[in-house]
């Protein structure tokens, strides 16, 4: 019988973890890409500036303690960020946590915040919509929803912050330093699991 915690999908190796986040990202970068070409789409600015970085810092810090709290306080939430983050991150090597704070948040980033709210009508609504498509993107099985309900609360904010500053370095700063810090307390919290298997 299965965990019906656990993810519906197989363990994926170090391998197939490293190609799928690859080729996801290039995918939603064309998406984007092709998007903004077709759609005449302005693609939000990333103003390079001390205050991006700065507010793109404070908003991953808000994220991960936030996390931290949501993942004390409600059960099915920890068990569907264990499962997801066991799947992603339990096959990686610690170099192979650069990769999964920048391929992401670099093309989940342009599409989902760069692109879509612009074509989506910049506004509140846009956030909204932007915020669900993302949270399904993390989907990786039927038992995975409560993470999916944190990946759209977390889309929501860096969508509300790309909005709110009018540049794209916030929401792109972010996310890279919340995959960053966030995989690497998952992968020291849980290295004897890693070290035994």
């Amino acid at each position: 019988m299965t965990n019906p915690n656990s993810s519906d999908m197989e363990p994926l190796t170090r391998t197939q973890i490293l190609v799928v986040m690859g080729v996801t990202a290039i995918i939603l970068l064309i998406i984007a890409k092709v998007w903004q070409y077709f759609g005449s789409i302005a693609l939000i600015k990333i103003q390079l500036s001390t205050d991006g970085l700065l507010y793109g810092a404070a908003l991953a810090g808000v994220i991960i303690a936030t996390s931290s709290i949501v993942y004390r306080l409600w059960p099915a939430y920890r068990q569907s960020a264990d499962a997801y983050l066991e799947l992603v991150l339990k096959p990686l090597v610690w170099p192979d946590l650069i990769w999964l704070g920048l391929l992401p948040g670099l093309s989940e980033e342009l599409l989902f915040r760069g692109v879509m709210l612009p074509a989506l009508g910049y506004d509140l609504l846009a956030v909204i919509l932007s915020s669900l498509v993302f949270g399904v993107l993390h989907l990786s099985g039927s038992q995975q929803w409560p993470y999916v309900v944190w990946a759209t609360l977390v889309g929501f904010a860096l969508g509300y912050s790309a909005i709110m500053t009018d540049n794209l370095l916030v929401p792109i700063t972010a996310h890279i330093i919340t995959n960053w810090l966030s995989s690497a307390l998952w992968k020291f919290n849980n290295r004897t699991s890693d070290a035994s298997s």
